[in-house]
């Protein structure tokens, strides 16, 4: 574990916490070979251009797909003495002059050299490039995982220009604080948090040193802003937008609050704190089927899209004295907002927040703050969290997030809206309740105007379906299905499909019940899929219900129920197939029956499914010509399971007579 560098060494090398691209591996070391590769690479970090403070070169360790190969090649310590050497008197010839830390490490018990690069205060830098002869100096930058040449695109230099002499605020000292502001206790509990060997020095001021916390200044030291808005006490003292604020609204902005939460301390217990709070305000709801072992599940609002959105809020404001409002979180019936302020960089568009968007890597507004949140694991790799909100929302079920600015870029909204079925909740409950009363025409008005209000919700519309079937309005039930195929998420449709074909069903309907199961798509899958199959069965479409039940895919295997009528289709098939004079179609839908059957024996059911699952087995047993031993044996376990079913006895005596 290095004594010397703030991260974890194997958090470095498997680039956990650091982007792969602030991370380039050299195999070996050679000065006329690897050494002007280095070089540039270590001008290239200190130039920071997209203001992610430096980077590391790993020498000794080889590079494959962007990843390191372990255990390395390593170094000989004459190569790592030599390595050090060339490259502390070559960036002499940087301009102006620049110095890494370079930390010899062991790993595997081989010998490596870390060259950390933090940003420069006093870039941009020029390095000498060899290829072009003495005396030549470029302005090297990095590029994705490349080191490339400033000069040779203008965009580039006129960008690398414009930061020069520009120190990023949270990188900046804070002169009216004390480095006695920042708290030794919460320092090393990151330094633990991270597994970095820094914890193992004894004086705290040679840790702020080595975690680039404070700035020499003048004949004394004095503390970054990063290191106040982490590890100071209260940073508001400081910094009066460094908090984060929630409010929790009853209905929308004209509604009564509910409750108001303030969250300070440092930026990594205010991000902690506040997602504890948020996930157990989170709704989450698991809808238990009927005589199922298997449930839906959804949530208000997905944490890893929570925890993103509140993370990058954090990340990306700004904290300087012209920036005094929290960030905030407002929760609403059908929404969150997460508001941050100033807007996005210059270079950010709307065009860049859409789903699928390339990002323009535009430089971060704090490369100290992204560098500890990381660390721990709290943000993303670069450019790659906002595609995370939008996988989460969407794995929820719920509609996409949203994300705005003002022309003049003064705050920074993203809102993620309520699952659909979220805000029918209440509306389920109040009917019920209403139905407890007796006042079935209240309580359908209640439903009718949710649904109204939220036709993508597919318990309304489930309900509303329901709610018709019971006045014979099979038409306008009809409606609600049609209405939710546009405006509800495609992957519901599937779900309110089967509650109208079981509605159809119940009116008698069949032929109607058959069309939509013929038609039912998109195709369900999973416990949807399982519904369909089913229903299939119910109408006697043996075809389509293997075909469902094929597609609900794992979601078949731990659910008693499903497995048991699966292999009842697949007998039906046997059977089928057996008339047709198809062998060896036959037997496979035999034995594929018997699988499942087996299966559902060794589940946790009621005792009449495990009775009815071993009357089947020894059906199926017969019919593959088994001993009639175990042919009796499973009829025998489904008559002690049911004692009071006569079929299973008089099918035995039968068996038995035929074999006399």
């Amino acid at each position: 574990m290095s004594t010397i560098l703030p991260v974890n060494l194997d958090a470095l090398l498997y680039c956990r916490g650091v982007e792969s691209e602030r991370v380039e591996f050299k195999a070996s070391w050679d000065p006329s070979t690897t050494g002007p590769q280095v070089l540039k690479t270590i001008c290239a970090f200190a130039n920071d251009y997209h203001n992610l403070n430096g980077g590391y070169v790993v020498i000794g360790v080889a590079e494959r797909d962007g990843r390191a190969v372990l255990p390395p090649s390593g170094l000989t310590a004459e190569e790592v003495e030599a390595a050090q050497r060339w490259i502390r008197g070559q960036c002499n010839r940087l301009d102006p002059s620049y110095q890494p830390i370079l930390s010899p490490e062991t790993v595997a018990g081989r010998l490596i050299l870390v060259v950390w690069a933090p940003a420069s205060e006093v870039k941009p830098h020029r390095a000498p490039d060899f290829a072009a002869g003495a005396g030549a100096g470029r302005y090297w930058i990095r590029l994705g995982a490349e080191t490339v040449d400033a000069e040779r695109r203008g965009d580039l230099l006129r960008g690398l220009m414009q930061q020069t002499a520009r120190v990023p605020w949270d990188d900046r000292p804070a002169h009216d604080a004390q480095v006695e502001d920042m708290r030794e206790a919460k320092v090393r509990e990151h330094l633990r948090d991270v597994e970095s060997g820094l914890l193992d020095e004894p004086d705290e001021r040679s840790i702020y040193r080595g975690m680039h916390l404070t700035k020499k200044d003048n004949d004394h030291e004095t503390p970054r802003n990063v290191g106040l808005l982490f590890f100071a006490r209260d940073p508001v003292e400081w910094f009066r937008g460094a908090k984060i604020e929630v409010v929790q609204f009853a209905a929308d902005r004209a509604g009564d609050v509910q409750e108001e939460r303030t969250f300070g301390g440092g930026l990594v217990d205010q991000v902690r704190d506040c997602l504890n709070y948020l996930e157990n305000l989170s709704t989450y709801h698991l809808q238990k089927q009927p005589d199922r072992s298997r449930v839906r599940g959804w949530v208000s609002y997905p944490m890893p899209a929570l925890r993103e959105t509140l993370v990058n809020a954090v990340y990306h404001r700004g904290y300087d004295v012209d920036q005094p409002e929290p960030t905030k979180v407002y929760l609403f019936p059908s929404r969150a907002e997460i508001i941050s302020y100033p807007g996005p960089a210059p270079g950010i568009e709307a065009r860049h927040l859409l789903p699928d968007a390339e990002v323009a890597p535009v430089p971060a507004r704090n490369r100290r703050i992204g560098e500890f949140l990381k660390e721990l694991g709290l943000a993303e790799g670069r450019l790659s969290g906002l595609r995370k909100v939008f996988q989460a929302m969407k794995a929820n079920g719920s509609q996409p997030p949203r994300f705005d600015f003002d022309e003049t870029r003064t705050y920074f909204r993203a809102t993620l809206p309520a699952h659909p079925e979220y805000a029918a909740l209440s509306a389920l409950r109040d009917t019920a309740h209403l139905r407890a009363l007796g006042d079935n025409r209240e309580a359908f008005r209640r439903i009718e105007s949710a649904w109204a209000l939220n036709p993508a919700s597919a318990v309304l519309a489930s309900e509303m379906i329901r709610a018709y079937a019971r006045s014979g309005e099979i038409d306008r039930a009809e409606e609600v299905l049609e209405t939710f195929e546009v405006q509800g998420p495609e992957s519901a449709v599937p779900h309110v499909a089967n509650t109208m074909i079981d509605v159809l069903l119940q009116a008698g309907e069949e032929n109607k019940a058959h069309r939509l199961l013929r038609w039912n798509r998109p195709a369900p899958f999973g416990q949807d899929a399982i519904d369909a199959a089913i229903l299939a069965r119910r109408v006697s479409d043996y075809h389509a219900a293997h075909r469902y039940f094929e597609r609900a895919g794992d979601a078949v295997y731990s659910d008693p129920r499903a497995l048991l009528e699966f292999a009842q289709t697949k007998l039906w098939l046997a059977n089928e197939t057996y008339r047709q004079r198809q062998e060896d179609s036959n037997r496979r839908f035999l034995t594929e029956a018997r699988t499942l059957l087996e299966r559902v024996i060794q589940l946790d059911a009621s005792p009449a499914r495990h009775a009815w699952a071993w009357r089947e087995l020894a059906r199926t047993l017969h019919w593959l010509r088994a001993p009639i031993r175990e042919v009796e044996d499973a009829y025998r376990r489904a008559i002690e399971l049911l004692p009071d079913e006569p079929r299973f006895a008089e099918e035995l005596e039968q068996l038995r007579a035929a074999r006399r």
